[in-house]
């Protein structure tokens, strides 16, 4: 079923994968504006990063939606079948970025990076991390990984 030809957006209606909902949340989100979308994300991206909710469950979607902005209007939103015109195209720029995962971090200039945080800096330090992180990834091109090793705990 799936190889490099197949496309998610080519699925007929109802097809599950396991980001299709949140894809579809998000740009149903969009439609709220630019504010209520970023806090749409940051409610998903904390549910799953954080919480370790799966994002192929509405209840996820819900949840976040609750927190962040007009829920019943994305669930309303979220039927709309031409938001998956979106996804064709942000995949297809995302092909020519070299993303492979979300959250990536695409800077002005093409510098780019991955990036995973667990939990979130505190909030006086929020604006100290992004500096440093702008720096790393998007000064220093010949800087192309960092990974912490994993810890047993």
């Amino acid at each position: 079923m799936e190889g490099p030809e197949w496309k998610v957006w080519d699925e007929p209606p109802g097809f599950r994968s396991r980001s299709l909902l949140a894809f579809k949340a998000g740009e149903a989100a969009r439609r709220q504006g630019p504010e209520a979308f970023e806090r749409f994300l940051l409610a998903l991206l904390r549910a799953r990063h954080v919480e370790r909710l799966p994002l192929d469950e509405q209840e996820t979607i819900d949840r976040a939606a609750a927190e962040s902005l007009d829920a019943a209007r994305l669930r309303r939103d979220m039927q709309d079948p031409t938001l998956l015109r979106a996804l064709k195209r942000d995949h297809e720029e995302a092909l020519t970025l070299g993303v492979f995962g979300t959250p990536t971090l695409v800077f002005d200039n093409g510098g780019a990076a991955y990036l995973k945080m667990r939990p979130d800096p505190p909030d006086d330090e929020v604006m100290d991390v992004w500096r440093s992180l702008k720096a790393l990834i998007a000064d220093r091109p010949y800087i192309t990984e960092v990974k912490r090793p994993k810890r047993p705990e």
